[in-house]
């Protein structure tokens, strides 16, 4: 299944030149490509595997959602507590100056 089909040679082998006459070197034209035949079967949708497949894509376009909002709400309460913390501490460093 897996394994590489290789085309048949068009040309015959070179024969040895004679003891005469140079024999003139030609080289055969290349064969043009072919373009490759699959025989995988093609993909055919029905309306059920059709609907299966907008459903998964709902569901995945759901999910990916559901944790951006959450990664976005944890970094929403890391920024208000550490907000909190800053006005916590400017309030006592004010009370030390004060006394």
């Amino acid at each position: 299944m897996f394994t590489p089909k290789y085309p048949t040679l068009d040309t015959a082998p070179p024969q040895a030149p004679t003891a005469g006459a140079p024999m003139p070197v030609t080289q055969a034209p290349a064969p043009a490509p072919v373009a490759a035949v699959s025989n995988r079967p093609t993909v055919q949708l029905t309306p059920g595997s059709a609907l299966a497949l907008a459903a998964g894509g709902g569901a995945v376009v759901l999910v990916v959602g559901a944790v951006l909002v959450s990664l976005l709400l944890a970094v929403a309460i890391t920024a208000m507590s550490v907000a909190v913390c800053a006005v916590v501490l400017r309030s006592i460093l004010n009370q030390e100056r004060k006394h």
